[in-house]
């Protein structure tokens, strides 16, 4: 095992919120804030960017595994972050440039990436997932997009490739309930490409790497950029709509009482239009 090269000039507190190792032609990329259920701010995002960038451009790294180390995948976006933004809604566009590139990261890279995950996995962490070309989910993980719950949408990359993935009835159910479902519910659904046990769930992700290693590189790399052009023709458009729509939710009371709610553990009680 190898630690990944870090960019020149990557700042030192991103060394501590990213752990990159490498097992043979396999890149693991584990968020790294398990205090804070590996919530997700500028800074761990920014230092996710610097990982997924270094993999793409490595030669030696065939495939990238995300993980999340601590007892989840990650709780989704910080709360902290979210009650800034509904202090200073201007700033959505902001955040959400930095979340939907380093996203998109992943998506574009010509490797294969794989989610791996286990616990929790909601909000934005789910989008970080849905980036990703496959995933391997414990049986008792829970996942979700709850955004609705507090006021708002999936507004990074959520509501533009679940649909591809689960089917439009199945994401709309998903997205305007903010239902959270556990790891056999994805399987069954199509959100889950394998699922494990918890205790079994790296050896389930590494039979697929070894299926995937199987296959030429090059092969490999183009189908995914076929098939993401195939599944998802008007992206671009539907990203750019994500942040119009979630700007607009943002300005509204509910978004305010949503997370005065999330922050007092309560029922939210919303106003509507």
């Amino acid at each position: 095992m190898r630690s990944a090269p870090r960019p020149p000039g990557a700042a030192d507190r991103a060394e501590a919120l990213v752990t990159v190792a490498d097992h043979g032609p396999v890149r693991s990329i584990a968020l790294n804030r398990p205090a804070k259920r590996n919530a997700l701010d500028d800074e761990l995002v920014a230092a996710l960017a610097d990982a997924f960038q270094a993999a793409e451009t490595d030669v030696a790294v065939h495939a990238v595994v995300v993980r999340g180390h601590g007892p989840v995948f990650s709780a989704g976006m910080d709360r902290a972050t979210l009650c800034e933004l509904a202090e200073v809604p201007g700033r959505i566009r902001e955040f959400h440039r930095l979340v939907s590139r380093t996203w998109s990261l992943l998506e574009q890279m010509l490797k294969p990436t794989i989610a791996e995950i286990h616990g929790t996995c909601l909000g934005g962490a789910l989008e970080l997932a849905l980036a990703c070309d496959l995933r391997v989910v414990a049986d008792d993980a829970r996942l979700g997009l709850p955004e609705a719950r507090i006021g708002l949408i999936p507004d990074c990359g959520g509501s533009s490739r679940l649909p591809s993935i689960v089917g439009l009835g199945r994401a709309k159910e998903l997205v305007m309930t903010g239902r959270v479902i556990d790891g056999r519910q994805a399987h069954a659904i199509g959100l889950a490409n394998r699922t494990a046990p918890r205790g079994e769930l790296a050896g389930a992700t590494s039979d697929l790497l070894d299926e995937l290693l199987q296959c030429a590189p090059v092969p490999v790399a183009y189908a995914k950029r076929v098939l993401d052009a195939a599944a998802k023709p008007g992206f671009a458009a539907t990203t750019e709509q994500e942040v119009t729509v979630q700007q607009i939710c943002a300005q509204t009371i509910d978004f305010v009482e949503g997370t005065r709610a999330l922050q007092e553990g309560r029922r939210p009680a919303f106003c509507g239009f």
